[in-house]
């Protein structure tokens, strides 16, 4: 070998011995933790647990403060004894004393005692099936009252993400707190009065409700959209301010959780939306709760009052256990 290729031969190893150190020397001390990337479904996004509003310390949220844990909402569909004194229970006969000319069908009771058909569904079928009305001569069922007056009243508790579910009889002035659900809430927004962009105040509730099943198309901000994808199954709006509300009525409402493509791209309720601060601002519900509560509440005057902390609401009545018969 000439004396040019060992000059070069030897050239090149002494600089890349002196390289080599410079680079152990460089990372010496120096450690790279690996990254844990965690997938989720598509189109689902990441939620807040919902412990505290973000602008609210820690030690001002107990569980003592919170809404009890209650469900009575059986007591309205029972044909037992045990159901609640602003309902009562018929036997279905097609032939009815105010209605002429043609049989009754479960629509007409519907509409003659204010209940709405989903409501009587459920009654019908002992179980949360809000569609299926087969009947035959004798089938029980439970409507509302026709000689009481009631109003429904729903009290959101944003420290907690819970939602009271009351009725209250206006002949005798007493609130029955029906049901407690946990709730979804508006994602943090520190120049909003809630901390959230969940709006304080209350509110009355509207009548353009909907219900949305797969396949269902709409517009939502200007794009056509399956509905169930940002509403869930449920669509309760909110219709006008009524009292300290921080934000006007239009563009809020009582929802069900969305539905997110899973890896097959599939359709499912995320659910992770509950109990947690992820929405636009609507308050969202699981969807056997939104499902539920549309059955009872889409006939009568219903009115939500939503309050940072449950000792800050102004609920009308006089709140009972037993209600009065």
């Amino acid at each position: 070998m000439s004396a040019p290729k060992w000059i070069l031969i030897i050239a090149v190893t002494l600089f890349s011995g002196i390289g080599i150190a410079a680079l152990v020397k460089k990372g010496k001390g120096k450690q790279v933790a690996p990254v844990a990337v965690a997938k989720k479904p598509l189109g689902e996004k990441p939620s807040e647990p919902c412990v505290s509003p973000p602008q609210m310390p820690r030690s001002e949220v107990s569980v003592k403060d919170a809404l009890p844990n209650i469900d009575r909402i059986f007591q309205l569909f029972t044909t037992s004894s045990s159901k609640l004194p602003i309902v009562e229970t018929l036997n279905y006969s097609s032939s009815v004393s105010w209605l002429k000319g043609r049989p009754a069908w479960i629509a007409d009771y519907a509409t003659y005692y204010g209940t709405s058909r989903h409501f009587i569904a459920r009654s019908l079928n002992g179980g949360t099936d809000y569609f299926s009305q087969r009947v035959s001569e004798g089938s029980k069922f439970n409507v509302f009252r026709k000689d009481k007056k009631i109003q429904f009243y729903l009290l959101v508790d944003i420290s907690h993400c819970k939602m009271g579910f009351y009725y209250v009889d206006q002949d005798t002035n007493e609130r029955v707190l029906l049901k407690t659900y946990a709730v979804g809430l508006g994602r943090a927004d520190a120049a909003s009065a809630s901390g959230t962009l969940t709006p304080l105040g209350r509110y009355e509730l509207g009548s353009k409700v909907a219900i949305y099943q797969p396949g269902t198309m709409g517009f939502y901000q200007d794009q056509q959209i399956e509905m169930m994808r940002v509403f869930g199954t449920r669509w309760i709006p909110f219709d006008k301010a009524v009292e300290r509300a921080t934000a006007p009525a239009k563009g809020y409402g009582l929802q069900g959780a969305p539905w997110v493509p899973n890896a097959q791209g599939q359709l499912l309720e995320n659910k992770s939306v509950i109990g947690s601060y992820d929405s636009n601002g609507c308050i969202c519900m699981s969807g056997d709760d939104i499902a539920e509560l549309f059955a009872i509440v889409v006939t009568k005057p219903t009115f939500i009052e939503i309050v940072k902390n449950v000792h800050e609401a102004k609920l009308p009545g006089v709140e009972v256990a037993t209600p009065s018969r």
